[in-house]
């Protein structure tokens, strides 16, 4: 028996329009309230259960009428709609039109309770779910849609059809209605789909004839670029993802025409139109990705994390729609340490990243939530990093470790997935063999080849039983041929296309050889670093023409290499792509390949300042999305810290070994002759003076040192003035001011050692720095940051955050607690707040507080209350956070991520959010003012109204 068979009311509420009319009109043969009364016989009353009886009856009798007592009662309904807005209004004159959206909504939701609303309210209540039913027939997405659709398009799928659904249960016949005899408890199908001559005339159709069909099965290839995500109903929403987790390999998803690629940034896949300068988030996982995989048609995306709570997630790269989701894929939340997809993407294997390893075969396409087949490693094989299916059979796979090569053996039938993984030592071949970097199934399909570090490549040769083996138990097993020295430098890739085989080295060579392992052409003249990853496109090269240029073979007939486009990723997070007739070379994009520590945004153009512990500086157009200049420090000068001065002409850095730059703005030369060397340790915290008269850093040794601008035969250098170690714990924060009576600088630094420092820069001289008064912020918990707070009230304070998740509001001038509230509780403690800017003075009194804690960045509305409802964050970067920023308008906020090597754009939807908190807030009040209108009439609520 089908959903619909067992709870026919569910089918009553997702036909919405089309049968309500029905049921007014064959009352007697379907009452839509007959299992209401049976389930909620026991639970209510004796004279409550004869009233709704008798009110049936009534209602039984006026359905019997004709068309015109059908239209009077819909009168009815419409004037009881217009008297409760009527009298509403009255109450609240001043309710926004989300607040009437809010009411309908809720109202909507809450009469789906069966027996729990007065009849007087139930005309209102068909009319709201009639258009919220047919409003779902647009927004409804069927779940098994995807299996579906793809049986009934063959020519979607990829090669070797999707299985279908399992556990799907039957559906009605087009056209069928389910009605019940009276006096029999079984369910009978009537063929005709009856609605009301209005419905007809307005040109509404029975859902029968109405077909559905899912995103997934009706998208193409240009369908992703096209969703404008320019309205967004969240408060933040990702619309720009900088960096690239080098670590992990870049594929060619679109062909040369589009030029599509697709990345891992931090917990994010992103897949980037190069032509189009745009990209797409596939967003869905809590932690960062560890490894992903695609199908040979490109269709089909599959990522995995590793961490608490980890995941797998298959997308639609048409629609960037994730099609399945498996929880709970490793024990004790280990994470996914290499995943493989088969050629015809059916099935998926993973290997776990546990201290014992996993493997794992899952049949994706089924919708399971459990492996198909699994198997526990031996920990002496080490850990299993590579992991790839032989592209003619599903049934067979190869990892590796680094030193270790093991082949599997999938027997369905048997439900066992075997293993060979023979040992190979120096006395094998009697030479050392190097340690595996990656390992592929040969052209001929008979052999395995893993290559080494030491430019070598180990071939198996794999034994299959015939089908007709007397022992039950015979399965394949690989066992080493033979050694090939291919080349000197180690392989860092291997990987197959078309009939050539491909390596990619450490000294950036790509080879291409033939079955029988003799080369045939390579790519050296670039001077590329190592070679992380190639993919291929996925598109066949076209036959050569007059026009054509491609490369000579090495062979004696020196025929034309032909092969197709790829994209090269290196380790210095650089991706090329090659474009093979006429070898073209073209860079794509360069990346940080340290982590990001160090962002800021200029103070009134659209720009953004990166920086990374490799020594490069990066500088963007986060409007246009364009990369504007970049530097390269020397090598161990690492960028720890960076800053705008209020003119936006100068930029301060902070390095890992103590050094202090300060450059133009404009082309990061040096601003200064000669960088500042008067710390010994990192510099964590830079900033500058409102008038950029004064330049403080902070750094490890828990030291503050001061700059100061002096004019030196007409012109303006920067010189050291003083420094001081005046805290004994890490600094968390450093701020300058401004004293409001004499417009003086101020300087004030926060230390983990619960102090609050503030300095007399007047009286300050050189190689002497003046403490002007220490004041104690906490007793138990230590603070974590702190701002000026924006002006709202006449007293200017100071907010500083602790560990403990509370704010306190300090006076300016006394440094006396004002006041004490609850902080966002998002799972760790505020570690960086902002004040969010505004545009217009009339936005002075709504203003907005920007927090990150360790992996989330949110937003707060101003002033601080302790409401927790006031608050709303999204996780930005699951191994923690390093830095944030704000543009100078307030529409974005930046985040960096430190060792994801990635820096996030947010944009800031602060109208979405106020539309969220007036609808919930509206609808808190409907419930409140039903609940008792409900039982004003029961003595208990006379009672409490009376009181």
């Amino acid at each position: 028996m089908s959903d619909a068979e067992e709870n026919p009311l569910e089918k009553t509420e997702k036909d919405g329009g089309t049968e309500m009319e029905e049921e007014e009109e064959e009352e007697e043969e379907y009452n839509p309230d007959y299992l209401k009364e049976e389930d909620m016989q026991q639970e209510l009353e004796e004279d409550t259960l004869a009233g709704k009886e008798s009110q049936e009856e009534e209602d039984a009798e006026e359905t019997e009428e004709q068309a015109p007592a059908a239209e009077e009662e819909e009168d009815a309904g419409e004037e009881m709609e217009e008297e409760v807005l009527a009298a509403e209004e009255e109450e609240d004159a001043g309710a926004q039109e989300e607040t009437r959206v809010g009411r309908l909504l809720l109202t909507d939701s809450l009469l789906a309770m069966s027996g729990t609303f007065p009849h007087s309210l139930q005309p209102e209540a068909s009319k709201f779910s009639r258009g919220l039913s047919l409003q779902s027939e647009f927004l409804n997405l069927d779940q098994n849609g995807l299996d579906k659709q793809q049986s009934s398009s063959p020519e979607k799928q990829p090669s070797g059809e999707l299985e279908g659904t399992t556990g799907q249960k039957p559906e009605d016949e087009p056209g069928q209605e389910r009605t019940r005899e009276p006096g029999k408890g079984e369910w009978r199908k009537k063929r005709s789909v009856s609605y009301s001559k209005s419905e007809e005339e307005k040109g509404f159709q029975p859902k029968a004839e109405i077909q559905k069909e899912s995103l997934v099965s009706t998208t193409t290839e240009d369908s992703l670029f096209q969703k404008d995500d320019s309205d967004s109903v969240y408060p933040l929403s990702m619309t720009w993802s900088f960096g690239w987790n080098s670590s992990l390999p870049v594929f060619y998803l679109r062909d040369e025409a589009q030029r599509v690629l697709l990345y891992i940034c931090a917990h994010t896949a992103v897949i980037y139109d190069v032509f189009k300068n745009d990209q797409r988030h596939l967003q869905g996982h809590p932690n960062v990705i560890s490894c992903l995989c695609i199908s040979e048609d490109r269709r089909w995306i599959a990522t995995a994390d590793k961490g608490p709570n980890c995941l797998i997630i298959i997308w639609d790269s048409f629609s960037g729609i994730p099609v399945h989701t498996i929880f709970d894929s490793c024990p004790k939340d280990s994470g996914i340490r290499a995943i493989a997809i088969t050629r015809d993407a059916k099935y998926l294997a993973t290997i776990s990243d546990a201290e014992v390893q996993q493997v794992c075969i899952w049949k994706w396409t089924l919708a399971v939530e459990t492996p198909a087949c699994t198997l526990d490693l031996n920990k002496e094989y080490g850990f299993q990093n590579y992991l790839s299916f032989n592209p003619a059979n599903n049934r067979e796979l190869v990892s590796n470790s680094k030193t270790q090569a093991i082949y599997y053996s999938w027997q369905e039938e048997r439900n066992i997935l075997a293993h060979s993984a023979p040992l190979l030592t120096e006395k094998t071949f009697n030479k050392l063999v190097g340690k595996f970097s990656q390992s592929v199934f040969h052209l001929n399909l008979t052999q395995v080849l893993s290559a080494t570090m030491e430019g070598k490549l180990v071939v198996w040769d794999i034994h299959r039983p015939p089908p007709s083996a007397s022992s039950p138990l015979g399965f394949p097993y690989i066992k080493p041929c033979k050694l090939v020295h291919l080349q000197k430098e180690s392989i860092t890739v291997l990987t197959t296309v078309d009939s050539y085989i491909v390596t990619g080295d450490i000294r950036g060579n790509i080879k291409f050889y033939d079955h029988t392992l003799s080369i045939v052409n390579w790519y050296s003249q670039f001077k590329l670093s190592t070679i992380r990853c190639l993919s291929f496109s996925k598109t066949p090269p076209a036959p050569p023409t007059e026009k054509s240029d491609f490369p000579p073979d090495c062979t004696l007939k020196g025929e034309s290499f032909i092969v197709r486009n790829f994209i090269i990723g290196t380790s210095d997070a650089t991706v090329y792509h090659l474009t093979t007739d006429g070898t073209k070379l073209e860079k794509l994009f360069v990346e940080p390949k340290g982590a990001i520590c160090a962002i800021a945004c200029h103070p009134y153009q659209p720009f953004i300042a990166i920086g990374s512990l490799c020594g490069l500086i990066k500088v963007w157009n986060y409007e246009k999305k364009s990369y504007l200049f970049s530097r390269v420090f020397e090598k161990g000068l690492g960028v720890q810290c960076l800053t705008y001065n209020p003119e936006g002409v100068l930029l301060g850095v902070g390095f890992t070994e103590g050094t202090v730059y300060i450059l133009d703005a404009m082309s990061l030369e040096n601003g200064s002759p000669q960088p500042f060397k008067y710390s010994r340790t990192n510099v964590i915290h830079i900033s500058f003076s409102h008038d950029s008269q004064y330049m403080a850093t902070a750094d490890v040794s828990f030291t503050v040192a001061v700059y100061k601008v002096m004019v030196k035969n007409g012109q303006r250098v920067w010189e050291y003035l003083a420094r001081l170690r005046s805290h004994h714990k890490s600094i968390q924060n450093l701020l300058f001011g401004v004293h409001l009576d004499s417009n003086e600088t101020r300087l004030l630094s926060l230390g983990k050692d619960r102090l609050l420092i503030e300095y007399d820069l007047p009286k300050s001289y050189k190689d002497h720095l003046e403490v002007l008064d220490i004041h104690q912020t906490d007793q138990g918990c230590y603070p974590t940051c702190m701002v000026w707070y924006p002006p709202l009230t006449r007293e200017l304070f100071l907010l500083i955050c602790n560990s403990g998740y509370k704010m306190k509001l300090f006076n300016s001038i006394t440094k006396m607690c004002r006041k004490t509230l609850l902080g966002p509780t998002y799972g760790s403690p505020i570690e960086q707040i902002q004040i969010l800017p505004v545009k217009t003075a009339s936005e002075l009194q709504k203003r907005y507080l920007v927090f990150m804690n360790k992996d989330k960045v949110g937003l707060q509305i101003l002033p601080v209350d302790g409401n927790p409802h006031k608050t709303t964050s999204v996780v930005c970067h699951p191994d923690g956070g390093a830095g944030i920023t704000v543009s100078y308008d307030g529409c974005c906020i930046f985040t960096a991520g430190g060792a994801d090597r990635s820096v996030v754009q947010w944009k800031v939807n602060l109208r979405s959010w106020k539309t969220i908190f007036t609808i919930l807030s509206s609808a808190v009040k409907v419930l409140i003012r039903w609940r008792v209108e409900r039982c004003r009439n029961t003595s208990a609520c006379q009672s409490f109204l009376l009181s």
